[in-house]
C-alpha cells in the first residue's frame, strides 16, 4: 500500500534528521541530570513531543510526498471520458461516505494499483495507476475507488499518525536509554555523553523504527478488511470480490517488480517473518471475509 509505505519512509527520515539536528544544536542536553544520569521525565516528554511531531509532519506532507513520489497528475479538468468517469465516481462515492470531495489523480505505472492519502477526511487524494485503468473492468475499478474512499472516510491516515506517534515516542525514548547504557557500561564514560552514545542512539533509533513498523503494519492489515467492506457498500460486494480476484491475477504476473508489489493495494505475497511487514492481509483472506458478510 503506497500510502503506508510513503508515510513510514517520510516519518523515519524526519525522526532521524530531527535527532541529528537537535544534537548539533545542543538541545538534547536537557536530557542529562548533572551530566551523570538521564533525566527520564524530561526524556519522555522530549520523546513524545518529537515523536508525535514527526508523525504529524509526515501526515501533513503525505499528499505532497505521494504526488512527487509517484508523479501523480491531479485531474483538474477531465480530458477524456475515462477521467470524467473517475471524477464523477469518486464524487458520488464521497457524497455517499459523507466526506469532502478528494483530489483525483492518475499516475503512470504498469502496476495494477491505487492509493488514498491526506491529512483529513475532507482534505484527501485518491490516485489510480494507468495499469489499473488498462487491466480492470469499470466495475472492478469502481470497487477499488470505493475501497480507497472508505480509507479516507474511516480516517485511517489520522489514526495511523496517532499510532505512529506513540511508536515514535517509545523508539526515541528507548534508543537514548540504550545509548546511555552502552556509553556507561561499555565505554565507561562517567560524565556527559561521548560519541558512542550518539552513534548508538541513532543506530538504535533506525533499528527500533524498522521493528516498530510491525505494529503499524498490523494495524494496516486490520484496516484493509474494513476498507474492503466499505468498498463493497459503495460499489457492491460482487464488484469488490471481482476486483480482489483481478489483483490476484496481477500478482501472479512475473513482470511486476518486487518493490511495487510491496506497496500496492494488494500488498503482495508474504510468508513467515515477511508477513509481519505486510501492509495487507493475503487476498484469499480478504475475499473470504467479504463472502462471509451477510
Amino acid at each position: 500500500m503506497k500510502r503506508v509505505a510513503l508515510f513510514l519512509m517520510t516519518n523515519l527520515a524526519i525522526i532521524v534528521v530531527l535527532s541529528i539536528t537537535l544534537r548539533l544544536l545542543g538541545v538534547e542536553r536537557i536530557l542529562d541530570e548533572q551530566g551523570v544520569n538521564l533525566q527520564l521525565n524530561n526524556l519522555l516528554i522530549f520523546a513524545a513531543v518529537f515523536g508525535f511531531g514527526g508523525s504529524f509532519i509526515s501526515l501533513a506532507m503525505s499528499k505532497w510526498t505521494a504526488k512527487r513520489f509517484t508523479g501523480a497528475q491531479v485531474i483538474t479538468s477531465p480530458r477524456n471520458s475515462t477521467e470524467q468517469w473517475l471524477v464523477s465516481t469518486v464524487e458520488r462515492q464521497a457524497a455517499q461516505a459523507g466526506i469532502g470531495m478528494p483530489e483525483v489523480a492518475v499516475y503512470d505505472s504498469p502496476d495494477v494499483n491505487a492509493f488514498a492519502t491526506g491529512m483529513s477526511r475532507n482534505n484527501a487524494l485518491v490516485a489510480v495507476s494507468t495499469g489499473l485503468l488498462n487491466n480492470m473492468t469499470q466495475d472492478e475499478a469502481e470497487a477499488v475507488l470505493g475501497h480507497e474512499v472508505s480509507h479516507v472516510a474511516n480516517g485511517d491516515m489520522v489514526t495511523l499518525a496517532l499510532i505512529q506517534g506513540v511508536v515514535n515516542t517509545f523508539v526515541i525514548f528507548l534508543s537514548r536509554v540504550i545509548g546511555h547504557v552502552v556509553d556507561r557500561v561499555v565505554f565507561k564514560v562517567e560524565r556527559g555523553h561521548g560519541p558512542a552514545f550518539w552513534i548508538t542512539a541513532i543506530i538504535a533509533e533506525i533499528v527500533l523504527g524498522i521493528l516498530a513498523s510491525i505494529i503499524v503494519m498490523w494495524f494496516s492489515r486490520q484496516r484493509e478488511f474494513r476498507a474492503d467492506s466499505g468498498g463493497a457498500s459503495l460499489a457492491g460486494r460482487d464488484k469488490m470480490i471481482a476486483a480482489l480476484q483481478r489483483l490476484q491475477q496481477s500478482v501472479a504476473q512475473p513482470h511486476l517488480p518486487d518493490q511495487l508489489a510491496a506497496f500496492g493495494i494488494n500488498g503482495g505475497l508474504g510468508q513467515g517473518i515477511k508477513r509481519l511487514f505486510m501492509s495487507h492481509p493475503p487476498l484469499d483472506e480478504r475475499i473470504a471475509a467479504l463472502r462471509q458478510q451477510a
